[in-house]
């Protein structure tokens, strides 16, 4: 029987690997960025054609690499970075595996273009499918440029399944952000078809993470930070007023690289206990400084996914030093009184001689019941005619039936007063009778119902009507945000919207939905945006249902909101008229019944 188990070629091997290391066109951003810092670049641009499905290029100032170099860093498992097993676990630079530039090498068409300060000349290398095709000399400047083209032109189906340009430079932005925000002393820019995204000079921490998301976060940063033998955290948290439901900006770092950590999570949330309402969300930026034989990065291609030796160590001081920053930091309302054009009042002291205190004088002998010269009045001295004063309230007379002989109302008129039909309980939910027993009703998921299918109804019709704001509200996105909001932005217009570009990443808020009073313009246009991003998918139809979940949720009735009768009445009624009376659009319980027979065996 002949042997059945070959080695699989190089290029068969390398795709393979691929598909863990570059899963869509953020993972090659990413790479390549990261391998621009551990080459030493203070000014990196990075530049996208339609979303990196076209073509990604990456210019550094690094330290360049050398004839050979350029050509053996296209190998597998060959990096600069380490030399041996020991050194994974005293790792300083982003990179370590050398799969990344084999990886993208193996499913996309790849230019190099790199040059040593000491040499003369640089190298031009071009690669198509691991495949060198050329390698020739070159004047270039020092550094690196890295030009990716037709990323996996040679898996069809790796390209079939990439989401759309909107999503993948989503992606790709988001990326970028992790990077930008850990690396403040780089210089970075950013193009996506021609247009300037990001332009970042170097900088501190703080004001790159303005740089990133404008100004208006800058009002709600607390700073943190504490050093101990353990590890040393510093950074940035929110204050509690800055609690959002969803798309709130969360970032850990540790020795300079993005992590995601659950548990390092709870204990920010658990400082903001009683602070915040239950399910809202803190942005934070915190950095965590550790000795690299202390963690362990080498646990998935991605590297975002970190072990600590000493996780709980860690999480109690993070989540000290949270609290300790609320409560230094905390704001208290400070009295200021405007004295400016008012007179001044003078600081009483007993012992000053300019100053008097008022005396009051009264007669000690004084007796208000002791008879004066005026006459007093007693029960005796009544006037002898007194009987006149009273002459037209005789009995007899027309006048007594016009002031005091009203006809009592009959039974007929009155009108018994009707018991309520509905209940509040706690202020959440409604209960009413049914024929089967006990209704119950959370009042805010029937409302977000309510509004949910008013919404859509609108949208499929001729819109809603707009109320024009007296003083316009200005709203501060981010670069990944404007991206989906340009998306979005016919539907949000359809909904009785009015937005205009006030360039920068600003928008003025000009006209918004009648009827949504009392919501925060701010928190509820970003939420929106928010959700149709996570939603993933960018169909009209999908948009509709996010936009109109989200502003249902803002503009419903709050838990806790007590109602009258006829409101209870009017929800009761609407919500009966709805697509679904038992579910909210995003699958949640609006109403339960307790059987009759169940009340009977409870109380049996």
């Amino acid at each position: 029987m002949s042997d059945i188990i070959q080695l699989l070629p190089d290029s068969v091997a390398n795709q393979i690997a691929a598909g863990e290391v570059i899963q869509r066109p953020a993972s090659v951003v990413k790479e390549l960025v990261e391998n621009a810092i551990d080459a030493g670049a203070t000014v990196i641009n990075v530049v996208v054609v339609d979303a990196g499905r076209t073509s990604i290029q990456v210019i550094d100032n690094g330290r360049g690499m050398s004839e050979t170099d350029a050509r053996l860093a296209f190998e597998r498992h060959a990096t600069s970075k380490i030399r041996k097993a020991d050194d994974l676990f005293a790792l300083r630079t982003m990179g370590f595996r050398g799969e990344a530039l084999a990886s993208i090498a193996a499913v996309a068409q790849v230019e190099l273009k790199t040059r040593m300060e000491d040499d003369d000349i640089g190298t031009h290398l071009s690669i198509s499918g691991s495949r060198v095709v050329a390698q020739e000399p070159v004047s270039c400047p020092v550094g690196s440029n890295f030009s990716v083209e037709n990323l996996f032109f040679n898996v069809p189906v790796r390209r079939k399944f990439l989401k759309s340009n909107t999503t993948e430079l989503n992606n790709i932005l988001s990326a970028f952000e992790r990077i930008v925000l850990v690396y403040p002393e780089v210089s970075f820019t950013f193009h996506n078809n021609g247009v300037e995204v990001f332009n970042l000079k170097a900088s501190n921490t703080h004001q790159r993470i303005i740089d990133v998301f404008g100004k208006k976060i800058n009002q709600e940063l607390l700073p943190i930070s504490v050093d101990t033998t353990v590890c040393r955290i510093s950074g940035f948290v929110g204050k509690p007023e800055s609690a959002r439901k969803k798309g709130a900006h969360q970032y850990f770092f540790v020795n300079g690289r993005y992590m995601k950590h659950g548990f390092f999570h709870k204990g920010v949330m658990q400082a903001y206990e009683r602070l915040i309402a239950t399910g809202d969300q803190i942005p934070y930026f915190i950095y965590f400084n550790v000795e690299p034989e202390n963690i362990d990065v080498n646990i998935h291609p991605t590297k975002t996914e970190i072990k600590f030796d000493n996780e709980v160590a860690i999480w109690q001081i993070l989540t000290a030093a949270v609290k300790d920053a609320l409560g230094r930091f905390s704001d208290v309302t400070a009295i200021d009184f405007d004295v400016e054009g008012k007179p001044d009042i003078p600081v009483f002291s007993p012992t000053s001689d300019g100053f008097n205190a008022p005396k009051v004088d009264y007669n000690p002998q004084y007796n208000p019941f002791k008879e004066s010269g005026q006459q007093v009045y007693r029960r005796n001295d009544v006037p002898k005619d007194w009987e006149s004063l009273y002459e037209g309230l005789k009995p007899n007379s027309s006048e007594q039936k016009d002031f005091f002989d009203v006809e009592p109302p009959s039974a007929e008129g009155i009108i018994e007063e009707k018991a309520p039909t509905h209940y509040q309980y706690k202020g959440r939910y409604i209960m009413t009778a049914v024929k089967s027993g006990l209704m119950i009703i959370d009042q805010h998921r029937a409302h977000v119902r309510i509004l949910y299918d008013r919404y859509m109804q609108q949208m499929a019709s001729s819109g809603h009507s707009s109320q024009k704001m007296l003083f316009p509200e200005v709203v501060q996105f981010p670069p990944s945000d404007i991206v989906m909001l340009q998306k979005v932005m016919p539907e949000m217009e359809h909904l009785g919207f009015e937005l205009s570009d006030l360039g920068g990443g600003s928008y003025a808020v000009n006209g918004v939905p009648t009827g949504i009073e009392g919501v925060k313009i701010d928190s509820l246009i970003k939420d929106m945006v928010t959700t149709a991003m996570e939603s993933g998918s960018l169909n009209t139809d999908a948009i509709n249902h996010s936009l109109a979940l989200s502003l249902a949720r803002n503009a419903a009735i709050p838990q806790g909101q007590v109602l009258s009768n006829e409101e209870m009445e009017t929800i009761v009624n609407e919500l009966f008229t709805t697509s679904n009376v038992n579910y909210t659009p995003d699958g949640k319980s609006i109403l339960c019944i307790l059987k009759q027979h169940e009340i009977e065996q409870m109380l049996g």
